[in-house]
């Protein structure tokens, strides 16, 4: 907001609530107390208005669930925290709210002022995420908030049935920590996120203990409430070893809780490449069975070792940090020796590869040692099929079936190729979900040596890009790509085969990109 935008407020005569923007209520609802207590500044505006919700809807057509009423949610937090002072210039606005750290006492009940700005932003949040899928382009919203009160869980549902009815499924997803060293290990990786990120670790561990503290001071687990009044969720306890599931219906909730029972936070490495070239690269044909060319077998063979060294790189990290891991935490150690790094023996962790069931694919994997990785052949990673086309190049296909080849230059993704067998982007997606499902679950690392249809869909998976980019992913013969899953994304590097130096060379700030040609 700036510093110069007018809010009407009530007896002003521009004033109309309902057509006061969303931008202006977020900015009402975060700045009306930032002061705190004990300020005694006067304020010369009137009372800022409430948030004027629909009417509450009592039950959800199902079952019989009598929320209390918490529309003009803003109001009874004016009225709870009534006595606090409100800041007298959006200049101050913008100072106070910079000035309100988010340390443990942010987020301490007693803490007045920081309990009506938290209540206030969860609410607009909320309606933000209805605006989204109820009026929006949206239809899955995750409403990411604490929630771990019996009082927000009732009024987060209250308002999504005032304003949804019964017709949009809700699903509350617990997440409880029982093993202390599980427990420990995700205390010090709070301090690599954006609250303590570059502050001193000792203190800000010591901070992260008191806010969890202060969390447990009002936390009511769910349970008892939600079962009494059929209400959706699930229990997820020390990621994954045990999940508890309660009334949960539809395929989407029922596809959530399937994620969770194959997710995990093992830390491991996931490699992704396509074969070495093949004959039919160097003839420019689509598909087929080919064999390698000299190239591609040179390609193999200094993968092979490659892959072996950054194994041993990776074992000798997570070694590095068993043995340095220091309590009280020192800066660069944000984390203690993962519970998940390495077999329960202490060796390390093991090693998958997988192939497609094609010749220029399993061929590529042909020098790895099969004592020291594990090597599988799947069909479900074999390349897209071009049915009718499949031994034609993209020349040949523009010339003699010029229809089809516009008809996929329009919409790569949507198109299927004609023909037995043929396939689609969206074909390769949905045969590729048991893959990375898989890629979820396991704590094993892997390389995936695919085609470039798959190595699009996984790069396009684990990076966040969006459906109508991945038949456009730029994926090049000679790359190799790394991905390893972090608690707050995944740390991705790229390298590319030299083949003069017979190794491969990091990418810097590599980003994926559109493919310029029209394969």
């Amino acid at each position: 907001m700036n510093a110069g935008t007018h809010i009407p407020a009530p007896g002003d005569p521009s004033y109309d609530i309902k057509k006061l923007d969303r931008e202006h209520l977020a900015a009402q609802a975060l700045f009306n107390c930032c002061k705190g207590e004990g300020r005694t500044d006067s304020c010369d505006h009137p009372p800022i208005p409430s948030l004027i919700l629909p009417e509450p809807v009592h039950g959800n057509g199902t079952n019989d669930v009598d929320f209390p009423d918490y529309a003009g949610d803003h109001a009874r937090l004016e009225a709870q925290f009534g006595h606090l002072e409100r800041p007298s210039s959006p200049d101050e606005h913008a100072k106070d709210a910079a000035a309100m750290e988010h340390t443990a006492e942010f987020f301490d009940p007693q803490n007045k002022s920081a309990a009506m700005i938290r209540e206030s932003l969860a609410m607009e949040t909320l309606h933000d995420l209805l605006d989204y899928v109820l009026d929006g382009p949206g239809s899955v919203g995750i409403f990411d908030a604490t929630n771990s009160t019996l009082d927000r869980r009732k009024r987060v549902m209250e308002t999504i049935r005032a304003r949804a009815g019964a017709e949009l499924n809700v699903l509350f997803i617990e997440s409880l920590c029982k093993d202390e060293n599980l427990l420990e290990a995700n205390m010090r990786l709070k301090l690599s996120g954006p609250d303590y990120r570059d502050k001193d670790p000792e203190a800000a561990l010591a901070d992260f203990r008191k806010r969890v503290e202060v969390y447990a001071k009002n936390y009511v687990p769910i349970g008892e409430y939600e079962e009494r009044n059929n209400m959706p969720y699930v229990q997820m306890i020390d990621v994954g070893r045990k999940v508890i599931s309660h009334q949960v219906k539809g395929f989407l909730s029922a596809q959530a809780v399937y994620y969770l029972l194959n997710f995990n936070l093992g830390p491991r490495m996931i490699w992704i490449t396509r074969h070495g070239e093949s004959m039919d690269n160097i003839r420019g044909k689509v598909g087929g069975d080919s064999e390698l060319s000299e190239n591609g077998r040179h390609y193999a063979q200094a993968m092979s070792r490659f892959i072996d060294s950054k194994r041993k790189e990776w074992d000798w990290h997570q070694s590095e940090k068993v043995h340095h891991t220091h309590f009280p935490p020192q800066p660069g150690d944000h984390t203690p020796p993962n519970p998940y790094w390495g077999d329960a023996d202490g060796s390390p962790k093991n090693f998958c590869v997988w192939t497609s069931m094609l010749k220029r694919s399993f061929q590529s994997s042909e020098y790895f040692d099969d004592e020291a990785y594990e090597i599988k052949q799947m069909r479900m990673l074999d390349e897209l099929n071009a049915g009718m086309m499949e031994g034609l190049t993209y020349e040949e296909i523009r010339t003699k079936h010029g229809a089809e080849f516009k008809a996929r230059q329009e919409n790569k993704l949507q198109y299927r190729y004609p023909g037995p067998g043929g396939e689609g982007y969206l074909d390769v997606i949905n045969r590729l979900r048991p893959v990375i499902v898989e890629l979820e679950r396991m704590t094993d690392h892997c390389l995936l040596i695919g085609h470039r249809s798959v190595a699009r869909v996984l790069l396009a998976y684990f990076q966040g890009l969006k459906r109508d980019e991945v038949a456009d992913v730029e994926c090049p013969l000679g790359m190799l790509y790394c991905l390893e899953p972090k608690p707050y994304g995944v740390q991705f590097q790229a390298y590319k085969y030299n083949s003069v130096s017979d190794w491969f060379d990091l990418l810097p700030d590599y980003q994926l990109k559109r493919e310029p040609t029209l394969n």
